[in-house]
Parts: C-alpha cells; sequence; structure tokens
C-alpha cells in the first residue's frame, strides 16, 4: 500500500499503534522542506486530542524561515490567521478534553480568538532526533510541545504532537499549500 493511500484510508481512524509503525517508517523531512503555508488535518487514533482542532477551525501551520514559525492557524473570513498558542490553555486539553470538545467552549473560543491572533513567531522549526531519526519538528516557544514530522510525499508530511504529560501522541496531516 502506498504512503497516499495509507494516509486516505486512516483518515476514518486506525489504532495508535499502527500509526506509530507507519510513521516510524517514513522518511524524515529535511527542516528546509517544511517552509511554507500548510494546510493541515487531524489522524484518528483515539488520542482525546482527537478532532479537537478542526471542530475550533484549525487551518494549518506556516513556516516562513526556521526562526519565524506560525504553530496555529485558524480560518476566519478574511482568511487564515495565526493564533497565540500560549494563550490557549493547553492544560484544559490535555487534562480535561471532553470540557474542550464542548460546544460551549467552542463558542468561547470563536468569540475571543481575534483577540489571540498574532503577527509574531510563536515557534521555531529545527531538527531534532525523535524514535530514532533526526527530522524536521517545529518547537513551540511557550508549551511543552514539540511537533515532529515524516515524509508522505512531495506535498505531505504525517505530524506527531509530543506534549508533555499527554500519554499517547497526537497525529495529523500536513498538506503543503501550491
Amino acid at each position: 500500500m502506498s504512503s497516499d493511500q495509507w494516509l486516505e484510508r486512516a483518515a476514518g481512524g486506525v489504532p495508535r499503534d499502527e500509526a506509530l509503525a507507519w510513521f516510524d517508517v517514513l522518511p524524515p523531512v529535511p527542516a528546509e522542506e517544511m517552509l511554507g503555508r500548510w494546510r493541515g488535518s487531524g489522524l484518528p487514533t483515539g488520542s482525546p486530542l482527537d478532532g479537537l482542532l478542526e471542530s475550533y477551525g484549525w487551518y494549518g501551520k506556516e513556516f516562513v524561515d526556521a526562526e519565524t514559525v506560525h504553530p496555529l492557524l485558524f480560518t476566519t473570513r478574511s482568511g487564515p490567521r495565526a493564533v497565540d498558542p500560549a494563550l490557549v490553555p493547553v492544560a484544559v486539553l490535555r487534562d480535561r478534553p471532553g470540557l474542550a470538545h464542548s460546544r460551549a467552549a467552542q463558542v468561547a473560543f470563536r468569540a475571543v480568538r481575534p483577540l489571540l491572533t498574532t503577527s509574531r513567531p510563536r515557534a521555531r522549526l529545527r531538527a531534532v532526533e525523535h524514535r530514532g531519526v533526526v527530522t524536521a519538528a517545529m518547537v513551540y516557544d511557550a508549551l511543552p510541545i514539540i511537533d515532529v514530522f515524516r515524509r508522505v510525499d512531495s506535498r505531505t508530511v504525517l505530524g506527531l504532537m509530543d506534549l508533555r504529560g499527554l500519554p499517547d501522541p497526537f497525529f495529523f496531516s500536513l498538506r503543503r499549500e501550491s
């Protein structure tokens, strides 16, 4: 099965162990190949974070250069806008995912999202060793999160969010904008 076929099948959900096994066989991504804007999509594996970003209007990520990274872009009427992740209650996402998935929390986020936008970078792009492979990773400035990337094809990467305190990784895919 090709990487594209696996990712298409996995979009409906796969066991965490299968996603980890697939992640481990994918080739690394050089950091410089991450530059640009990417459209994101969650990959359901049973994580308490499955579907959460999409329910809040997550668009993706943007890598301008190694020091200028916008880790969270959200859809707005005027196009994707960067949100400062330091203002997102990560402890609630990690420790109380049911609350984070609630309709009330989503409505509240949409109401305050304009106050959370930023033009300043909130992460950096680095090569890191993860699961025995050196590959591109996004290191958040103010949160205990590292997003690690592996190549699916020339326009698609699989991301693994490593959040301190979350027992299992959260998986997502990114597709490069044209």
